[in-house]
């Protein structure tokens, strides 16, 4: 958690810093010189998890220096925001890629009423060799492509390092992530919070110093946080597929005879189908579920769902749930024993249909259940 002492300080800029000695001293004069032109209340927060000199350099230039050793991007932060001050919190990288006097622009920019400020390193000038073609041209623009469909934004560069934000406006956003993917958590919480967001463009410099990004696991940790907190792509839009792929072919298998399809194989086909009905709905399930869990726990705003809540209960869904799979049994018990080619298929579709109808119900009676327990809300 933040620091929510009141005082008169304004800013407190946070630099995350592992082993940045080749940097630090650099960022560190660049600050203190836009602090003096401009006439900023601030203080400087080094929090560190170094093992080289950088501790010394944070001492040797009279900043706060946090020294906590833990390891991760996110965990610098969620570190220095317990001892933060400030009314406004500026965060940006150690390493010399990115411009500090362009602090101002950003404070200006909260005191105008925006709750968050992003850099954008693709409308200024990034310095040739700043960024590899792979991020450039592919990891940032395709992860921030993503996070615009995903959640509706129009947020052109999700990973830039260099960012403010008010106490206020951090305070709602309870951020846990502790690695690269705090990145991503920071803007997707701002947007659940409806903060109000400003994309500004900045310049981006050569690195000092060996990077410590790992594209592919990095990239897929921010992936894998976006799909998260996107139940809509992660289990609703694939289960829906799903669903009327098998929905779909087993009305064709139902209509139709083998024919030229070997029994066996038209058996083995929709048993298929009702593998993808089952798994489809399961997973549109899913999505219902972690939506109710968000308004429920997480207090989005979500009217739709909220308004199904009042018609849909779980006496209601588990009389339904009841009602298909008897239905299933009685399709079931309509079975007859094969003597006889046709009666070989017919037996064949009653008994996969059965069984699909049995686990369609099933899961709707439990799935309520664990709507309900989901729904339960906390004091």
């Amino acid at each position: 958690m933040i620091n929510s002492h009141n005082n008169e300080l304004e800013i407190s800029i946070i630099l995350p810093c592992q082993n940045e000695e080749q940097a630090l001293s650099f960022c560190l004069s660049q600050i203190k010189e836009t602090i003096k032109k401009n006439n900023l209340s601030a203080e400087i927060i080094v929090s560190d998890s170094s093992t080289d000199k950088s501790p010394e350099i944070a001492k040797r230039e009279n900043v706060i220096l946090l020294k906590h050793d833990k390891d991760g991007y996110g965990m610098a932060y969620l570190e220095a925001f317990k001892i933060a001050k400030g009314k406004y919190i500026f965060m940006a990288d150690a390493d010399g890629t990115y411009d500090f006097r362009e602090i101002p622009n950003f404070i200006n920019q909260l005191r105008e009423g925006y709750d968050f400020v992003l850099g954008n390193r693709f409308a200024g000038k990034i310095e040739k060799g700043a960024m590899p073609l792979r991020n450039k041209y592919l990891g940032n623009p395709v992860l921030s492509g993503i996070l615009r469909i995903f959640f509706n934004t129009q947020i052109k560069d999700s990973h830039c390092g260099m960012r403010a934000i008010t106490r206020k406006a951090l305070q709602k956003l309870n951020l846990q992530t502790t690695g690269m993917e705090f990145a991503s958590e920071t803007i997707i919480k701002a947007l659940k919070n409806n903060l109000k967001i400003k994309e500004v463009p900045i310049n981006y410099y050569k690195r000092k110093g060996l990077s410590k990004l790992r594209p592919f696991s990095d990239a897929w940790k921010h992936l894998r946080f976006m799909l998260l907190y996107s139940p809509l792509f992660l289990f609703f839009i694939p289960g829906l597929i799903l669903f009327l792929i098998g929905f779909l072919s087993m009305i064709w298998f139902l209509l139709s005879n083998p024919g030229a399809i070997e029994v066996k194989l038209f058996s083995r086909l929709m048993f298929l189908s009702a593998l993808s009905i089952i798994i489809g709905y399961q997973l549109i399930v899913f999505s219902v579920f972690a939506k109710t869990y968000s308004v429920v726990h997480l207090k989005e705003q979500a009217p739709i769902m909220e308004k199904l809540y009042k018609y849909i209960t779980i006496e209601k869904a588990s009389a339904v749930g009841a009602i298909i799979v008897l239905l299933g049994i009685v399709v079931f018990f309509l079975i007859k024993q094969p003597n006889s080619e046709f009666n070989q298929v017919r037996e064949i579709k009653n008994s996969i249909t059965a069984l699909t109808m049995i686990a369609i119900g099933a899961q709707t009676i439990f799935s309520s259940f664990m709507l309900s327990i989901l729904g339960i809300k906390e004091k």
